[in-house]
């Protein structure tokens, strides 16, 4: 399949697929799809691995149906899937960090990034969102899902 093939595959992906992290080494996809599947139809799940060895590379990726499934998918941004705390995100939003990294002359800018998270989706500390607000999209899909801001 081209690029270009693969790209269309599901469509638009931006808000219905989500970003793994922090998976156990020996997590197979069919264990992260049995996790998500309480959230809503996967089209597909997959864990990424090394091409040279076809060991996995502590991530993946689930693609939802539907945003909104995605969206619950996402609530806790660190389930614990195959015994490990993973991390979880909308895979269009990059990856996102729940502590933010060393200051290493003031802080300043690492201020701005924690405080993102400390206002995050839904209000929580730790979460994998900024503010909703930020979003237009997201307001229009936690009116559907009928989820204050």
């Amino acid at each position: 399949m081209t690029p270009a093939n693969l790209a269309g595959q599901f469509g638009d992906t931006t808000y219905t697929k989500v970003f793994v992290g922090g998976l156990a080494w020996e997590t197979q996809k069919e264990t992260m799809k049995k996790y998500f599947e309480q959230f809503g139809e996967i089209l597909e799940a997959v864990v990424i691995t090394d091409k040279a060895t076809g060991r996995s590379k502590g991530y993946g990726f689930v693609t939802f149906r539907e945003p909104d499934s995605a969206m619950r998918a996402c609530v806790d941004a660190a389930p614990v899937i195959d015994g490990r705390r993973a991390n979880c995100n909308l895979a269009s939003m990059g990856v996102q960090r729940s502590k933010p990294s060393t200051p290493k002359h003031g802080g300043g800018r690492n201020f701005r990034v924690m405080s993102s998270f400390q206002t995050g989706f839904g209000g929580g500390v730790g979460t994998a969102f900024p503010p909703a607000a930020s979003f237009p999209q997201v307001l229009f899909i936690l009116a559907r899902l009928h989820i204050p801001n």
